[in-house]
């Protein structure tokens, strides 16, 4: 879709809606979420290199922003390293303050929402949402509340508490948190980093980025964890903008990744679907992307199909081997962005992805947060 004349706005894609940006809000009068309208993207000449973070990015927001909430999120590295017999560039998203990639969404939804008036947040999470949101909203003397599964480890919500949020643990699956959260909408401000439309504009700096830090051209292909699809569609957005300003060529092809035992949006591509296709999740080693209802899989799967890319389901075995085979390369991630990994191998062994071709692997979040699972594979006694 090309960028509009018209300011920016929040667009309904189930209706065509739209919404003026300077109300807070975060879905349509049909209940579905929001996207904001096309921008027309950014060349290098409007980088403001002075900054050292994401807002280096700032003129390819919708909103002007006076006074970001920043803790220096963004420039993450990206480095070449060998992956069984092939080469790739490994994002390192949880360099980020709180420990993940989810802090350039919660870094700019923040920043607008606190600018338009918001003081206080709700967000539902089971980890890294929960503690970007948490980590921002203190940095940015917001009230935080998250709402929580109650089987939901104490290892991951100490850093919510100790930033300050109050956690409510409910009863219930990671779909039952989320849906007491739009319940309890109707009194704080549901600043959710699944429907806000202003996180993926955080997260569309990772394709800034990434087109920057390979010398201002696009990878080839670029695979990606996912579980609700955030950075999916922020880099579809990215990408899209890129394209649309003629700073690239053509789209990188996306690959979303999803564990076997949770894989919606892998079995809704594979169908052929508009939308994810249900399944009964379980347990998995990638518990930050068991999302078994994905609120933008339909938008997900559109930002698949127009790359070229698809989908990848991994087996827990082949987590657990990526995850072993890249902390002992130095590189001490999370299960769940170990997935990635693995799924390079599926894709460089089909001829999805070929071998002499530029591809980024985001790993999105540290493996500290999930010491205690990675001891288990390791056998440790606690």
């Amino acid at each position: 879709m090309p960028a509009s004349n018209m300011p920016p706005a929040y667009i309904d894609p189930a209706t065509g809606a739209s919404y003026p940006i300077e109300m807070p809000r975060w879905r349509g009068e049909s209940g579905g979420p929001l996207m904001i309208s096309p921008l027309p993207g950014i060349d290098r000449g409007q980088i403001d290199t002075g900054q050292r973070s994401l807002w280096r990015y700032a003129a390819a927001l919708p909103v002007a922003v006076t006074d970001p909430v920043s803790l220096g999120e963004g420039c993450t590295p990206l480095v070449r390293r060998p992956w069984r017999g092939r080469q790739a560039h490994f994002k390192l998203e949880w360099f980020a303050p709180s420990g993940s990639f989810k802090d350039r969404g919660a870094s700019v939804m923040l920043s607008i929402l606190r600018q338009q008036g918001i003081d206080a947040v709700l967000e539902d999470s089971s980890g890294n949402g929960g503690a970007a949101v948490a980590t921002y909203a203190a940095a940015a003397g917001m009230r935080a509340k998250i709402l929580v599964p109650a089987s939901t480890s104490p290892a991951k919500t100490v850093q919510m508490r100790a930033a300050g949020a109050e956690v409510e643990l409910i009863p219930g699956t990671r779909q039952d948190a989320a849906d007491a959260a739009v319940r309890q909408a109707e009194d704080i401000f549901y600043a959710s980093h699944n429907w806000q439309a202003h996180f993926l504009q955080g997260t569309k700096t990772l394709a800034y980025e990434l087109w920057e830090d390979l010398g201002f051209t696009a990878p080839d292909a670029v695979i990606i964890p996912c579980g609700a699809g955030s950075n999916v569609l922020g880099c579809d957005i990215g990408f899209s903008e890129l394209l649309r300003r003629g700073a690239i060529a053509r789209l990188p092809r996306l690959y979303a990744v999803q564990p076997a035992q949770c894989a919606p949006l892998h079995a809704g591509f594979q169908a052929g679907a508009e939308d994810y296709v249900a399944v009964t999740p379980r347990p998995t080693l990638a518990e930050g992307a068991s999302i078994a209802q994905p609120v933008r899989g339909r938008a997900v799967l559109a930002a698949l199909r127009r790359s070229g890319g698809g989908t990848v389901a991994v087996s827990e075995a082949a987590i657990e081997a990526a995850l072993m085979e890249l902390v002992r390369s130095g590189l001490y991630v999370e299960p769940t962005c170990a997935m990635a990994a693995a799924a390079l191998t599926d894709l460089t062994a089909s001829g999805a992805i070929r071998p002499d071709e530029t591809v980024a692997v985001v790993l999105t979040g540290t493996g500290i947060k999930a010491t205690p699972r990675i001891a288990e594979l390791l056998g440790l006694a606690p």
